[in-house]
């Protein structure tokens, strides 16, 4: 079953000093932190900032690739998480035809903010996830840090791009 979630932030993991993406269940208060790329993440941050830049960043070009083509994205989904890895597939629709296309979770979370796609998380990915959690609605940024802070080495696993 697929949770739909949204964006919550970015912060950067006091450890690796990796970016960390916190997606939010739309329903609960589940969260899912997935460490992504600089590159990834500033292509995220560029769109959630609505920073435009003299030239079309990639994951504009697929954008206006997708529009030249006449093809939408239905959705993205985070599909799966296998030996510490996320995985994700970017759902296309043209022409009445669906097309899954294998992606990074950065990559499709990237291009979802630039089309306003809804994002999914695989039901099993939450479960399987070392460090998916249930905060509060009223649980603020600092806190969503330092609860991530105090995670353990065992708790993060090594979630790799």
């Amino acid at each position: 079953m697929e949770i739909e979630m949204k964006i919550r932030g970015l912060m950067m993991d006091p450890v690796t000093n990796m970016p960390i993406v916190i997606l939010k269940d739309v329903s609960s208060n589940t969260i899912l932190p997935i460490w992504v790329g600089v590159y990834e993440a500033n292509a995220i941050a560029l769109e959630i900032e609505k920073v435009s830049t003299p030239r079309p960043m990639t994951h504009d070009l697929i954008k206006s690739l997708l529009h030249g083509l006449q093809a939408g994205v239905r959705k993205v989904v985070v599909s799966d998480l296998k030996d510490d890895t996320f995985y994700a597939v970017i759902w296309l629709e043209r022409d009445g035809d669906i097309i899954s296309i294998d992606s990074r979770p950065s990559d499709a979370l990237a291009v979802a903010l630039r089309l306003d796609c809804p994002i999914y998380v695989e039901e099993k990915v939450l479960k399987s996830s070392k460090v998916a959690a249930t905060v509060s609605d009223k649980v603020t940024n600092e806190e969503l840090r330092r609860w991530l802070e105090n995670l353990s080495d065992e708790d993060m696993g090594r979630y790799k791009m």
